[in-house]
C-alpha cells in the first residue's frame, strides 16, 4: 500500500493547561450529583469488546487465549480480560454474557453484542488477505438487540427461571450503552490496498452511520452512551509486518495509517458533539481511546512493558507475528510443526496476538479512560449518566 507524504491531518491542539482548567472547573459541579447508579451494561462492537460472540457463533478461540485470567480460552481477544470486563467491574456487575451464546446465559444485567470482526459498514468479503470479518455488522448488532427488548419482556411475563436471567424492564433506560468498533471498517479498506484518499473519503459516511445507530439506540430508550474511538493500528504488528516500507514515527509506528485513524477518530469526536446537541436528554462520552493506547507505545517502561510493538502470543519475525499461523494455531513448514504460542510473560507484553491487547495493557488503557482524562466531556466512567444540561461543560 502507497501513501501520499503529502497527507496531512491537523488536530487541534490542546494543552495540558485548558484540560487541567476545564476538568477543575466542572469537578465540583459533576461530583455533586454523584455517581451514576447503572444496573446493566449492553455494548455493541468487534473484538476489543467481544466476550464470547464470534467465538461461539464462528470460531472458537484456542488456548493460550485466556490463559493469564480465566486459565482458557473464554471468547475474549486477550490472554485474560478486555476493557468491557473492567468496565463491568466498576459498577459491581457480571461480566457481560455474549448475546449469541445460547448455553447458559445471564442478561440480567445486561447484554452483550459485540463480534471479533465486526464492521459499521457491511461487508461484501469477509475474508482479506490473512484478515477475517464478521457478518454482524452494527446494523445487524441493533437488530438483535430491538428482538431482544420485547423477548425479555416476554420471559418476564412468563416467569420461572427464565425470568430471572432477564433484565428488568427499566434497566433498558438506566443502562450504559458502549460502543468500541469502527476499527475494522479501516482495516478492511487498509487490507485491500484500497488508495488512501479513497479510504480518507469513506470516512464521514462510516461516521454517519454509526451516529443514526445512536440515534436508532436513543430512541429506543437509550440515554447513557460511553463510545470509544479506534486506537494506533499503525502500532499493531499485524500491520508492521506487512507494511515494513512504510514511514514510521519516533515510536516505531507506522505514521500513516494512525493519521488515518486520527482523522476518524476527529470525524467521531465531531458527529458525537453535534448528537449532543440535537439529543439533549442523552449523555453521550466520546472516549480517546487512541491516545490511551498509544501512550503505552511512546513510553511502555512507565507502565512496566517491554518491546511493545511485539506480540507474546504469534510466530515468527521482528514482530512475532504471521497472518498464515495465529495464536492458538499450528501448521506444518517443510516437514516441520510450527506453532504459534504464548511468550509466557504477558504481564510485561502490550500487545497480544498481534491486533489485541493483553490484560495488562487493557487494565492500564482501563484506569486511563475511566479517570475522565481521556473523555469529551471531560467526565468520568461513574459520571457518565450525566447530560450536558447536568454540568457546566
Amino acid at each position: 500500500m502507497e501513501f501520499s507524504r503529502n497527507t496531512k491531518f491537523h488536530i487541534p491542539f490542546v494543552s495540558l493547561f485548558t484540560i487541567l482548567l476545564v476538568v477543575t472547573t466542572i469537578s465540583n459541579h459533576v461530583f455533586a450529583k454523584g455517581p451514576c447508579n447503572f444496573p446493566a451494561i449492553f455494548n455493541f462492537g468487534a473484538s476489543n469488546a467481544d466476550t464470547g460472540g464470534y467465538s461461539v457463533s464462528m470460531k472458537a478461540l484456542k488456548s493460550p487465549y485466556g490463559e493469564t485470567y480465566f486459565h482458557k480460552p473464554a471468547g475474549r481477544y486477550s490472554d485474560g480480560r478486555i476493557i468491557l470486563d473492567f468496565i463491568a467491574q466498576n459498577f459491581g456487575l457480571p461480566y457481560l454474557s455474549p448475546y449469541l451464546d445460547s448455553l447458559g446465559s445471564n442478561f440480567s444485567t445486561g447484554a452483550n453484542f459485540g463480534t471479533a470482526g465486526s464492521t459499521i459498514q457491511p461487508q461484501s468479503n469477509y475474508s482479506i488477505v490473512g484478515y477475517v470479518f464478521s457478518p454482524f455488522s452494527l446494523d445487524v448488532q441493533y437488530n438483535q438487540f430491538l428482538n431482544f427488548i420485547p423477548r425479555t419482556k416476554f420471559f418476564r411475563e412468563k416467569g420461572g427461571i427464565f425470568a430471572t436471567l432477564m433484565p428488568q424492564e427499566e434497566y433498558f433506560s438506566k443502562a450504559l450503552y458502549t460502543y468500541d468498533i469502527g476499527q475494522n471498517d479501516l482495516t478492511a479498506s487498509f487490507a485491500s490496498f484500497r488508495p488512501i484518499k479513497q479510504i480518507i473519503d469513506s470516512i464521514p459516511d462510516i461516521v454517519k452511520k454509526f451516529t443514526e445507530n445512536v440515534k436508532n439506540i436513543y430512541d429506543l430508550g437509550g440515554r447513557s452512551f460511553w463510545i470509544h474511538s479506534t486506537g494506533p493500528l499503525g502500532c499493531h504488528p499485524s500491520f508492521l509486518s506487512d507494511h515494513s516500507i512504510g514511514e514510521r514515527d519516533e515510536y516505531g509506528c507506522i505514521k500513516e495509517l494512525n493519521e488515518v485513524c486520527k482523522y476518524f477518530n476527529l470525524n467521531l469526536k465531531e458527529a458525537l458533539a453535534q448528537l449532543r446537541k440535537d439529543l439533549p436528554n442523552a449523555a453521550i462520552t466520546y472516549v480517546d481511546i487512541y491516545s490511551a493506547k498509544y501512550s503505552l507505545f511512546q513510553d511502555p517502561k512507565k507502565y512496566g512493558f517491554e518491546d511493545p510493538q511485539v506480540a507474546c502470543c504469534g510466530y515468527g519475525g521482528k514482530y512475532n507475528f504471521n497472518h498464515i499461523v495465529g495464536c492458538g494455531d499450528s501448521m506444518k513448514v517443510n516437514g516441520t510443526e510450527i506453532s504459534a504460542g504464548s511468550c509466557g510473560k504477558a504481564s510485561v507484553r502490550v500487545m497480544w496476538d498481534g491486533i489485541h491487547y493483553t490484560e495488562a495493557a487493557n487494565k492500564v488503557v482501563f484506569d486511563k479512560i475511566s479517570s475522565g482524562a481521556f473523555t469529551d466531556p471531560p467526565i468520568p466512567l461513574n459520571m457518565a449518566c450525566l447530560r450536558s444540561s447536568d454540568t457546566k461543560f
